[in-house]
């Protein structure tokens, strides 16, 4: 939630913080002399943002002008929160009055399917100020997380407004689930040689099944944006090969002394990089949960449909396999494959009140796997959940030991085959219809888009990563 001042806060925090009472004066008019159109029209979208681009780029001066962040006295930073709430109310008017306007111009009258990072920074070339351009994100993650004031949360509002207009929200889904330029590409390199190294993934055909293995051991496989970039590929990849029918997803031996030479599956986000400032909204997150796990759980779409019609996706069925434990990521994983084989004594946590962050679509989906009760002590309580017992059987399908891992998912491989795997995509279609069509996931991202945002950019999270992961005394690899 946004907070909201009246006119005598405003004007004394901003004061409070250190900013001229004539620049404060001037400034506070300009943004209340704002005459926003009162309802969508498409012939107001460009005066409207030539109105607002001077008001947001002076309220980025000021916050320039005071010291970082985590440097600023109590009445500094009250100031620079006050800007960045005064700004986010602003894209709240801006976006709700002209999004779909927004997006018809970005998309050629929903012509073009954009993946949503190019969306955003396009979008942020058309109109300046109101979303930071790719420069101004960059050069804002040279600064640890504690030190930035917010130019992401503009994208998340963006995205949330998008997210509440039907038509722009489920165009801008299909987009994310289209095959991305670099697999088609790589495609044929994977047909020919049966294998192919992504860096941080690698798909390997064996008969009609493809293995996606993670590799990130410097971090026990935590996720990150090449990881995730990585992933993707590898998704796509397995789900555009004609010759395969199922994919298995599984993570590489590590490095850490604990586990050396032990795989892991995924120890979720890497929260060294977020508190370093190296991981962003846009490029993680979003990317992350529109494109790589949603393909996991919808497939690809080759052609689109419209609104209310049903998912034309090309899918395959997935099964994944848990090695000592899935954190966080990992586990949001696990809600959208079709079938978990765990090692004896793995565990599964969603660790996302102690990171401060918004789990991805589990608050989504979990519930519908054991219950709303126990989900919520999974995402608010920090509950773990062993595969071994009842609770864990809620999320896995099977249970073996470490030594007869391999030949459990062979067999799980091979029945899945033997059946036939012509009905597979129509059931999984068939099982969203109740739990999770297009526009209920939507809906849930019109809601976590902005939180996230503001999960990312706040206080909260870097107290939580001090006081639960020891943050301070971590450096980057």
């Amino acid at each position: 939630m946004i907070p909201t001042y009246t006119a005598e806060e405003r004007r004394a925090r901003l004061l409070g913080g250190g900013l001229g009472e004539t620049d404060t004066d001037a400034w506070l008019a300009a943004l209340e002399g704002l005459g926003l159109a009162p309802e969508p029209d498409p012939a107001r979208l460009d005066p409207d943002a030539a109105q607002a681009k001077p008001v947001i780029e002076r309220a980025r001066a000021f916050c320039e002008a005071l010291p970082l962040k985590s440097k600023r006295s109590p009445e500094e930073r009250a100031a620079g929160e006050t800007l960045i709430h005064l700004l986010a109310a602003l894209c709240v008017r801006f976006f709700r009055i002209h999004r779909e306007a927004m997006y018809r111009r970005l998309t050629g009258d929903y012509v073009r399917f954009v993946r949503v990072d190019d969306l955003l920074w396009e979008a942020a070339e058309l109109w300046p100020g109101l979303l930071p351009a790719r420069s101004e994100v960059t050069r804002e993650q040279e600064r640890m997380q504690m030190d930035k004031d917010g130019l992401e949360i503009h994208q998340g509002i963006f995205l949330t407004h998008l997210m509440t207009e039907r038509r722009a929200g489920n165009h801008l889904l299909q987009a994310m689930l289209r095959p991305k330029a670099e697999s088609l590409e790589l495609l044929p390199q994977l047909r020919k040689n049966g294998a192919i190294d992504l860096g941080r993934a690698r798909v390997e055909v064996r008969g009609r099944t493809g293995y996606v293995t993670f590799s990130n051991p410097e971090y026990l496989n935590a996720e990150d944006e090449t990881v995730m970039t990585a992933q993707e590929t590898a998704t796509d990849l397995v789900l555009l090969h004609p010759g395969l029918e199922m994919g298995v997803l599984r993570g590489e031996p590590v490095d850490h002394p604990r586990y050396k030479g032990r795989r892991i599956f995924d120890a979720g986000i890497n929260l060294t990089k977020i508190y370093h400032g190296k991981l962003g909204y846009l490029s993680f997150y979003m990317v992350r949960d529109l494109g790589f796990v949603n393909k996991l759980y919808r497939g690809l779409a080759l052609n689109g449909w419209e609104p209310g019609e049903p998912e034309n996706t090309q899918e395959k069925p997935w099964i994944a396999v848990v090695d000592t434990f899935a954190i966080g990521g990992g586990c949001q994983l696990l809600l959208v494959v079709d079938y978990v084989i765990a090692e004896s004594g793995a565990y599964f946590s969603l660790p996302a009140r102690k990171e401060g962050i918004i789990p991805g679509a589990a608050n989504l989906r979990l519930p519908r796997f054991m219950g709303e009760r126990m989900a919520r002590q999974a995402i608010m309580f920090d509950r773990t959940f062993y595969v071994d017992s009842p609770e864990g059987a809620t999320l896995v399908n099977e249970v073996a030991p470490r030594e007869r891992l391999d030949e459990t998912v062979e067999a799980a491989v091979e029945n899945a085959l033997g059946a036939g795997m012509v009905s597979a995509g129509g059931n999984r279609k068939a099982l969203r219809v109740h739990q999770e069509p297009l526009d209920v996931y939507r809906e849930y991202l019109a809601t976590y888009c902005q939180e996230q945002a503001f999960c990312h950019l706040s206080d909260q999270l870097i107290g939580n990563l001090e006081r639960n992961w020891n943050a301070k005394e971590k450096r980057l690899r």
